[in-house]
């Protein structure tokens, strides 16, 4: 447990008096590590922060628990003084201001987005437990749910649902479908523009004889705005009056930004995440229920899957329908070994895989990230950590690609700023 632990933080951790914290004694004591992204200059954390120290301090001085929980502060300051400021009002250890390299790691792994964002996961394997460890603090002040593990989709979303039609239907009439749990609000316009969309999907699938249903989890600010937006909807709804169950299902997949789109094959298994990106970039619906492809190609729906880690993107010179197959073929087999790889261990892959090609997106794209204009041309791009990862080589070969992802997974090459 402890060597995992310094893998993944460091071997030393600073708190708020400048001493430093032994991660492998730490790691011996506890099982469960929150990480906390967060920013002296953010806006919310400064809200949150208040609140996660007295959620803090009552487990540490009354759970059962209480030794077997730690938080560490990840910042993303770029003035060490706030950053030593703001760490003075918290009662946890902090990675090193200057380990900023771990830092982009860890946002990385974790897939953070948004701060603040408060991820739980095994001290022993790194693997979360609860993505949406805000919801966390709210809705279980005392930590008497700890620590805070995944249920069942069934167990979570098990009572009456409401039809649009005002009638109501137990959740077990969800056994047997893939389902869609969609996270929406009237008062955003992509939520809006995408339910528009995805009522013409879901017509075509439920067409096709197919078993799907969707079941609306609104973010509306009122159940009169949740009305009228689901009026719109030809599926099912979590009553808005029921926020203990809408905040279990937000905190169940983690979800960090609307409009979220998840698919759910008939067990409750994850099928994508990405429900979003596949509705829009299938309309007639072929590819349902969008189990994720190993390679992409890129567009203007999935390119801000770009922002939610390390991509390799290989650049070719195609311009017409189906000229993009070939490049797709070269780089399919390693993006399917890795993603077997570490779906055998329940984890993410460490990095997506698209092909670009000559149109109006991918010129977009380099020149956002200031790329030559060479075709072909490898490259990895991690925009979080705004670095790139460039192969200008004459000709791509397998062996080539395979080389620059174990070298990249590995460390070995060295970024440019993007």
């Amino acid at each position: 447990m402890s060597e995992f632990l310094v893998n993944l933080l460091g071997e030393r951790l600073v708190n708020s008096e400048k001493a430093e914290v032994d991660v492998q004694a730490l790691g011996a004591k506890i099982s469960l590590v929150g990480l906390y992204f967060g920013s002296s200059f953010n806006a919310p954390c400064k809200q949150f922060n208040p609140s996660l120290c007295e959620f803090y301090s009552k487990f540490k001085k009354s759970s059962e628990h209480k030794d077997k929980l730690e938080i560490v502060f990840i910042s993303s300051d770029q003035d060490q003084k706030h950053w030593q400021d703001f760490l003075q009002e918290m009662q946890w250890p902090a990675l090193p201001f200057k380990d900023r390299h771990k830092k982009m790691k860890l946002w990385n792994k974790y897939k953070v987005t948004s701060i603040p964002s408060l991820v739980f996961v095994d001290a022993a394997t790194g693997k979360v437990v609860c993505r949406n460890g805000l919801l966390v603090v709210r809705d279980d002040p005392k930590g008497l749910e700890f620590p805070w593990g995944p249920k069942p989709f069934a167990e979570v979303v098990d009572g009456p649902l409401l039809r649009s039609d005002r009638q109501t239907t137990d959740s077990s009439s969800l056994e047997g479908s893939c389902v869609g749990v969609y996270f929406s609000a009237h008062w955003c316009p992509p939520c809006r523009s995408l339910t528009r969309v995805l009522v013409e999907s879901y017509r075509k699938v439920k067409e096709s004889g197919q078993k799907f249903e969707i079941v609306f989890v609104s973010a509306d600010r009122s159940e009169d705005s949740f009305t009228q937006y689901f009026s719109e909807m030809p599926w099912l709804a979590v009553p808005y009056p029921d926020e203990t169950r809408r905040s279990r299902l937000n905190r169940l997949y983690g979800i960090q930004g609307i409009p979220t789109l998840i698919l759910l094959d008939p067990e409750g298994h994850v099928i994508t995440r990405q429900g979003r990106a596949e509705v829009l970039n299938d309309p007639e619906c072929q590819l349902f229920p969008w189990h994720p492809r190993p390679v992409l190609e890129l567009s203007e729906t999935n390119a801000v899957q770009l922002h939610e880690g390390p991509c390799l993107v290989l650049f070719v010179d195609a311009e017409e329908e189906g000229e993009l197959e070939p490049a797709k073929a070269l780089i399919q087999p390693i993006a399917e070994k890795l993603l077997s790889k570490h779906k055998a261990k329940d984890e993410e892959s460490p990095l997506l895989f698209f092909v670009a090609g000559e149109d109006d997106m991918s010129d977009s794209l380099r020149d956002y990230t200031n790329l030559p204009e060479a075709a072909p041309l490898l490259t990895i791009l991690d925009m979080s950590a705004r670095a790139k990862y460039v192969k200008d080589v004459e000709e791509i070969t397998p062996a080539v690609v395979e080389q620059f992802v174990s070298d990249f997974l590995a460390e070995k090459l060295k970024p440019e700023p993007i």
